[in-house]
């Protein structure tokens, strides 16, 4: 039987990669019949940001590749390049993760949105360099706005709904010890 720590982390890994799904399911539902209109917010970057900051431990690069490939595939987008750039974005966010901890949200907000800007600039110049299909420049830019504007609430649900806090000291010393 599994033990304690080892429990947990795999219980978190497993509550993550369902919670993914669950939003990949929501997005791929044919809500509206086909109109294309404001392009809705990346909710689950912004889930795997909130956790990636809150339990690094339960988010393994691994499963965080695993999930956004699986998402490349059903949004037919080029297959593993936004994956990289999550991964990157995220092993940015998870080795600042001990210094972010004690600041207030507004701040942890800011960096997220600054990264996540990066990150869908570098997916753009990616997209340009290699001939690949690029959307429009302001629909890049209102998902942007849409996906900031969504962290907070992402961050609210997953408190409120599945009780995602930051580690206290002791569990973060504990994570530290298990690396």
């Amino acid at each position: 039987m599994i033990e304690g720590p080892a429990r947990h982390l795999i219980l978190g890994a497993a509550l993550v990669a369902l919670c993914w799904l669950g939003l990949l399911f929501l997005r791929l539902l044919p809500v509206f019949g086909g109109l294309t209109g404001w392009p809705g917010p990346d909710l689950g970057l912004c889930l795997i940001f909130a956790w990636v900051l809150r339990r690094p431990d339960q988010v393994p690069a691994l499963l965080i590749v695993a999930l956004v490939l699986v998402e490349d595939v059903m949004l037919l987008r080029p297959i593993a390049l936004w994956a990289l750039i999550v991964l990157l974005g995220s092993e940015a966010a998870r080795r600042r993760e001990a210094r972010w901890r004690d600041q207030p949200f507004m701040v942890e907000w800011l960096r997220v949105s600054m990264l996540i800007g990066a990150m869908m600039l570098g997916y753009r110049v990616v997209q340009v360099l290699f001939f690949l299909p690029v959307p429009a420049l302001w629909q890049v830019v209102l998902q942007f706005i849409a996906t900031v504007a969504a962290y907070p609430l992402v961050v609210f649900a997953a408190r409120w709904l599945v009780g995602l806090r930051h580690a206290t000291p002791a569990e973060a010393e504990m994570m530290r010890h298990m690396r």
